[in-house]
């Protein structure tokens, strides 16, 4: 089975994040990883492979040349070779990214399976799958936490609340999104890491696809930190008294009603 993975380059979310400009941030001063939903894809792409022992695990990312460090974990983790769309801008919207996906894909050969996390933990559009689906003409499930595969079906199940699962059944080649309690991503060994480094990256800049469907639809223009929570305070007084001041507070200094 021919599976692509899409990963994303995105800030460690523990990370402390500084807003610079209008619109950025200081992207120097912290550390990027895979998109953790990302590894679910990543980890039940190599599980496949490994059971049917055929075809190959292909990881396809679009961001900055720095996105390297996340393609090797993501090879590392059982990968066979990447594809990465060079992109310098902080951000890229969905259409965008769908688009370059879709080139660098089609390009590269025919997808049996497309893997993906069902979102990225940076922006959180929860887009792209949907538009790479699209624009490929194939079937998609999001938010997918059981995974089978027979012949030229997937059988997918998703958790819908209260404890349901829903369970769809689609047709093959198609679009699956991943996420917590898929399975358990593995944690590479320093072998697996090291065989990493010699595997098969191909480079393409995004202005080389001539991507016609990828015009802007958004774009960021300013962004704002969250600010510090105020000390907790406690009110004094008769019942009455703290009601008046909790009101007060929340109104006039927290400016939340």
């Amino acid at each position: 089975m021919q599976t692509y993975v899409c990963v994303k380059h995105v800030p460690d979310t523990a990370a402390t994040i500084k807003v610079v400009g209008e619109a950025g941030f200081n992207d120097t001063a912290c550390k990027f990883i895979v998109n953790p939903y990302d590894e679910y894809a990543i980890e039940a792409a190599v599980q496949l492979y490994e059971k049917e022992k055929a075809g190959e695990v292909i990881i396809v990312a679009v961001g900055p040349e720095a996105a390297l460090s996340t393609i090797r974990s993501a090879l590392a983790m059982g990968g066979h070779r990447a594809i990465l769309v060079t992109h310098e801008g902080q951000f890229l919207n969905s259409k965008t990214t769908a688009a370059a996906l879709k080139a660098a894909i089609t390009a590269d050969g025919q997808p049996d399976l497309i893997l993906g996390g069902k979102g990225a933990v940076d922006t959180e559009g929860f887009q792209t799958l949907y538009r790479l689906a699209s624009a490929l003409n194939m079937p998609v499930a999001n938010e997918i936490v059981k995974l089978d595969i027979s012949g030229d079906k997937a059988i997918v199940e998703k958790e819908i609340g209260g404890g349901t699962r829903q369970v769809c059944e689609m047709a093959l080649p198609g679009v699956i999104g991943a996420t917590k309690g898929l399975n358990e991503p593995r944690y590479p060994k320093f072998p697996d890491i090291m065989k990493a480094k010699k595997k098969e990256v191909k480079q393409i800049p995004i202005s080389e696809l001539n991507l016609v469907d990828g015009a802007h639809t958004a774009e960021v223009v300013k962004l704002d930190a969250v600010p510090e929570r105020s000390a907790a305070k406690i009110m004094q007084g008769e019942l009455r008294d703290q009601v008046l001041e909790l009101v007060d507070t929340l109104k006039n200094q927290e400016k939340v009603l």
